[in-house]
């Protein structure tokens, strides 16, 4: 697992390194110039077309990387045009020095040029670059961007170059991980430590691939620091997977109750609890409306069937509760939601089946998520359920809106799950799973191929298997995400991310567990 930090954990790094340990910041900033080439050469060669390489850099620190940048590239033979967007009279410290330094090289080196930023016309000077780099604005950028920021960015985003950012691309808040206008990035070598608002939001849509630089302080300081989020790696999946022993049977190997699908919505309660299966439980049983009982029969796999007497109504009912009552007491874990309706009997008997089986494992997905919503949740005991709704789904049952929700995402998470004390998996691109105890853990596999109807409740079905084969539920949950999304990764090797489905993703499950089990073994 790979530690997350704050923005400003980072930037008191510097202090760290400068103060304590007594290294100049002039050394510090060529320390991460060196590191920027080297990462930036192993990254991007293959995509470097010609030598010519397109610079931006602000007017601070982050301006003066890219000015200690430029000189290494220009010392190895690449045709440097740098574009400083403040004057020589408006720079100082680290970043004037840089600048100077570069301004002396290039009378060496007259092929490459530095320029004072007028207009956007001056970005044409990079239109035959192969290699374009964001060194504008760094860790201390907050809000939306301002001119002349917004008008660059939105010209460097419409090249063609390879683009690299500078420990975190221009326009993103590290903070939330937002921003309206950001540099779309193929590349972000991030200075020192990976910080959290590049792996969530709009630093997982803007930061391309994410690898890590240095400024060479050691691991001494970073050691020190509360970290509360955390990169899922192939790893963690590997140690949640629940051990399979010789004296195993279909019931000790972990029972799982689906109670799912109506008339209107079917198809989701059959991926869910085939999932389970897949995933490696001994029993899968789904609850089901009578009248439509064939429709199950005909979708079902190795799973089973409870049929309850819904009156041709095709949904369950709080008079349906009684004849679930064995089924729920017999199962380690109850799946309950995906595609099971909004009735208001149905939202009765998922309240009810909630407030009488407050020590069951349970995975609330779906229309249950919705039955809980505004003020009823706040009347539940969730200490130890699991939630998974997407962003909408746990916008609308804290009813706020999606905005609100997406500009402070780990702050709705880790306070919902907090106050609960229960376990939240928001799914999204990316999953993030909160823990009762105010950590965040970020998925880092999976692709745009699952934003499909029937990928969440294919996750619903693999969260509930798990749990249901375990006693370690953030375990679980992160093997469950990870593998979730690994099958999918697995998946574009024959079929692109348009061609795959949920009934794919349930088939690839085994083959993402025995990758995981090979990786590791």
């Amino acid at each position: 697992m790979i530690p997350l930090y704050t923005s400003q954990q980072v930037r008191e790094a510097d202090n760290f390194a400068i103060n304590t340990l007594g290294i100049p910041s002039i050394v510090l900033m060529e320390n991460a110039a060196r590191s920027l080439y080297a990462e930036i050469i192993l990254n991007a060669s293959s995509s470097l077309d010609n030598k010519n390489v397109g610079i931006v850099c602000g007017k601070g620190n982050n301006g003066g990387d890219g000015f200690a940048l430029a000189r290494h590239f220009i010392i190895n033979d690449y045709i440097v045009k740098i574009i400083s967007l403040g004057a020589e009279e408006e720079l100082k410290g680290d970043a004037l020095t840089n600048f100077r330094i570069t301004k002396n090289l290039i009378t060496e080196y007259p092929s490459s040029k530095i320029s004072v930023y007028e207009s956007t016309k001056d970005l044409s000077l990079f239109d035959d670059c192969s290699l374009i780099i964001d060194a504008m604005l760094g860790t201390g950028s907050r809000g939306d961007l301002a001119e002349p920021y917004r008008e660059i960015v939105e010209r460097l985003n419409q090249l063609n170059g390879y683009k690299v950012a500078v420990d975190l691309p221009t326009g993103l808040d590290l903070e939330n991980a937002g921003g309206e206008i950001i540099f779309s990035a193929d590349l972000t070598v991030a200075l020192s430590e990976f910080k959290t608002g590049l792996f969530y939001g709009k630093g997982y849509v803007n930061c391309g691939t994410i690898c890590k630089g240095t400024i060479g302080i050691g691991n001494e300081y970073y050691d020190k620091q509360i970290i509360t989020d955390y990169l899922i790696e192939p790893e963690d999946a590997y140690y949640g997977l629940p051990a399979k022993t010789l004296d195993q049977h279909k019931y000790s190997a972990g029972k799982v109750f689906v109670i799912a699908g109506s008339g209107k919505l079917p198809g989701a309660s059959f991926m869910t609890t085939n999932a389970v299966l897949r995933s490696g439980a001994g029993a899968s049983v789904l609850a089901f409306p009578k009248s439509i009982k064939s429709l199950a029969q005909q979708k079902l796999n190795s799973a089973t069937l409870v049929a309850y007497e819904d009156e041709a109504k095709e949904y369950l009912s709080d008079a349906n509760l009684k004849e679930l009552e064995e089924k729920i007491n017999w199962a380690n874990v109850i799946a309950i939601g995906p595609g099971i309706g909004r009735e208001e009997a149905t939202k009765n008997a998922i309240i009810e089946i909630l407030k009488t089986h407050k020590s069951k494992k349970m995975v609330i997905d779906a229309d249950a998520i919705h039955a809980i919503g505004g003020e009823e949740y706040k009347k539940l005991n969730l200490k130890g359920k699991v939630l998974t709704p997407h962003h909408k789904e746990f916008a609308d049952m804290l009813r706020i809106g999606l905005d609100d929700l997406e500009n402070n995402l780990l702050k709705y998470g880790k306070n919902f799950s907090i106050e609960n004390g229960c376990y939240l998996v928001l799914k999204g691109a990316p999953t993030i799973i909160f823990n009762p105890g105010g950590e965040a853990f970020i998925n880092s596999a999976g692709n745009p191929g699952l934003a499909k109807f029937g990928s969440g409740d294919v996750l619903t079905g693999m969260i509930a298997g798990f749990l249901a084969q375990s006693d370690e539920i953030e375990e679980a949950l992160i093997c469950a995400v990870y593998i979730h999304s690994l099958a999918a990764d697995l998946l574009l090797e024959e079929k692109t991310e348009y061609g795959y489905t949920s009934e794919d993703l349930i088939e690839e499950i085994p083959n993402a567990i025995k990758f995981i089990l090979k990786s590791f073994v």
